[in-house]
């Protein structure tokens, strides 16, 4: 019975494709959101990725994101000392956001579709993010949007939860470097 678990966990491992490296200098993560009809482009300084992508393998390909909400800003110091406030990342106790896909679908050309599970100050919204994969030498740029609802995680509770002073829709927008992806 253990040589056949052992033999199990090996034969996934083997389907499994290898991880992939994120270089986090030559990335980024931004939300766009409007305050006062205006445009705000926040970014987060600190994030990190775990995946395993190769597009012949699909099926057992997993990405995790995980964003550290403290790195918010949104350039100005009195704007940024009020994001880790509870009211709006609350970061003592929700320190970090997490991305964590269910699957992943090739759309042709290098597009993919990848859906999973936003979690953010501990609410989960199932999202689908187009992606869209370019390979030059050895890196893979993986770049995409999506949109949420920033009331959907409770982001600006209170008197902040007035879309007329800050809308309630919200884009993501990532781009990120990774090595160790398989030839598209």
């Amino acid at each position: 019975m253990k040589k056949t678990a052992t033999a199990l966990a090996l034969g996934a491992l083997l389907l499994a494709p290898a991880l992939a490296q994120l270089d986090a200098a030559k990335s980024s993560v931004v939300a766009v959101s409007k305050q006062m009809g205006v445009p705000v482009d926040g970014k987060f300084k600190s994030f990190s990725a775990q995946v395993a992508f190769d597009p012949a393998k699909l099926a057992t390909s997993k990405i995790t994101f995980t964003v550290d909400t403290g790195s918010a800003t949104l350039g100005s110091k009195e704007t940024d000392a009020e994001l880790p406030k509870a009211v709006w990342f609350n970061v003592p106790k929700f320190p970090q956001a997490t991305f964590e896909s269910s699957a992943i679908k090739a759309l042709g050309g290098g597009k993919f579709e990848v859906a999973g599970k936003l979690t953010i100050k501990g609410n989960s919204v199932n999202v689908v993010a187009p992606v869209t994969l370019t390979q030059a030498g050895p890196v893979t740029t993986a770049t995409g949007s999506f949109p949420i609802k920033r009331l959907a995680f409770k982001i600006g509770e209170n008197e902040w939860a007035d879309t007329s002073m800050v809308a309630d829709d919200v884009q993501v927008k990532f781009k990120l470097a990774l090595t160790g992806v398989g030839k598209l």
